[in-house]
């Protein structure tokens, strides 16, 4: 009896006709097994999306780890009396793609923000969320008591050499590194002051931040308290589907892709002035005023604009000094031209008989940043335009990172696109 309700249950969930009464107990069974196996499935999918989210979200142990480095008078900032005592620096969505580097989405004196902090990834993920961790690498060792304020200098500059190369505009960039350290305008650098920066400086995107302050296509630097820093609000998203959880990312086809490009992001006049701006961002990164800077993961992910469609760079946390890229290729071991690679795609050659890496890259900015606009600007571009465009980005795409190259064609082939894009929505609402 008790069979037979269970049974009369199972019909209700997978009801058939009449003509298949004969085989109800086989197809309730499937039945059954789909149901059990969706439940299963869609557990799984919260589970790891609850797992990945709790990894990667760990804003609260960077605000109590900074703030007990500050409450012992070991670090200092701008921002640390808000953030640590009046709690001024509001948290808000979970940015981050990975644990050692926790990005937020923030507000802060009325102004929206991008909250930065780094977390070591060696820290006991297994350890007890509310309490504050011991980072292995120590951040605030430096500079030591006693150490002066000339010393404090030749050490910044020395660092800035290593890591930007031996350029003349350096002295001039250590002079804003003491100036923010400066924070509060005292005409003196504390310990605790210099401890901050020095920790911020060995902050890739910081140092980006830094050398890029001049130029418009880079967020603007608002505040610092030890090695967490704020930055402009959070850009728009060049393409949407980035946004979609990282187990979702794989199973849309290429075509869904970009009609979910064409139908949710912008207007196709709004992407030609987005990638105008990500070309002079090339220009800007060639040959700047603290030297040649190297883009090593191009994705749209990282492509960002503002309100009124102007680029901004998402993300700099994959942009490389040229200095740091030739000083991992040096003398580096390979077999292939895949053991040359600096972050995702910034790749050299393998000289196969010397086994060596080579120090030119195969493919300079311009080539990887007109490979990603091709996917971008040409679905949804004018007709009378398509063709032109698509003949100058396989052009450009086709572009060599060899020295003899970088001159001539670059600058040639980079005016020819810009000029292009801007014939077509100058004298617009879109210019």
């Amino acid at each position: 009896m008790r069979r037979l309700r269970r049974l009369a249950h199972l019909v209700l969930f997978c009801p058939f006709s009449k003509g298949l009464q004969g085989r109800l107990p086989g197809l309730r069974v499937r039945c059954i097994f789909l149901a059990w196996l969706g439940v299963f499935a869609g557990s799984w999918l919260v589970y790891v999306h609850y797992s990945s989210y709790s990894e990667r979200c760990r804003g609260h142990v960077c605000q109590v780890v900074i703030c007990d480095q500050y409450r012992k008078g070991i670090i200092s900032g701008s921002v640390c009396q808000d953030l640590c005592e009046l709690h001024m620096v509001e948290w808000r969505t979970c940015l981050s793609v990975a644990a050692g580097q926790q990005v937020y989405s923030g507000l802060w004196r009325d102004k929206d923000v991008t909250i930065k902090c780094g977390i070591e990834e060696t820290l006991d993920s297994k350890a007890r969320s509310d309490v504050a961790p011991r980072r292995e690498l120590v951040l605030f060792d430096k500079p030591t008591r006693g150490t002066s304020i000339k010393e404090f200098r030749e050490m910044t500059l020395s660092f800035l050499k290593a890591n930007l190369g031996d350029l003349p505009s350096l002295p001039a960039l250590v002079g804003q590194v003491l100036l923010m350290a400066d924070f509060n305008k005292d005409n003196r650098v504390s310990l605790a002051e210099a401890k901050s920066v020095w920790a911020l400086l060995q902050r890739n995107e910081f140092l980006l931040l830094l050398s890029l302050q001049e130029k418009e296509h880079a967020s603007r630097l608002l505040g610092y308290c030890g090695d967490l820093y704020l930055t402009e609000g959070v850009p728009h998203g060049a393409w949407h589907a980035a946004a979609l959880p990282p187990l979702l990312r794989p199973l849309l086809p290429p075509a869904l892709q970009g009609a979910l490009q064409q139908w949710l992001g912008p207007a196709w006049p709004w992407r030609a002035k987005i990638a105008i701006g990500l070309l002079e961002f090339v220009e800007e990164l060639f040959h700047g005023s603290y030297g040649t800077f190297y883009m090593c993961e191009t994705t749209l992910a990282n492509v960002g604009y503002t309100a009124t469609y102007d680029f901004k760079m998402a993300d700099l946390q994959q942009v490389a000094p040229e200095a740091t890229v030739r000083r991992f290729l040096q003398g580096r071991r390979c077999e292939h031209s895949a053991d040359c690679t600096y972050g995702r795609d910034c790749r050299a050659p393998c000289d196969r008989l010397m086994r060596q890496c080579k120090g030119d890259l195969i493919q300079p900015n311009l080539a990887k940043v007109c490979a990603l606009l091709r996917g971008y600007l040409l679905p949804g571009a004018p007709a009378d335009l398509r063709e032109e465009l698509g003949t100058q980005l396989r052009t450009c795409t086709t572009l060599s990172g060899l020295a003899s190259q970088v001159e001539a064609h670059h600058s040639l082939v980079l005016s020819h696109l810009k000029t292009l894009l801007w014939k077509k929505i100058s004298n617009t609402k879109y210019s």
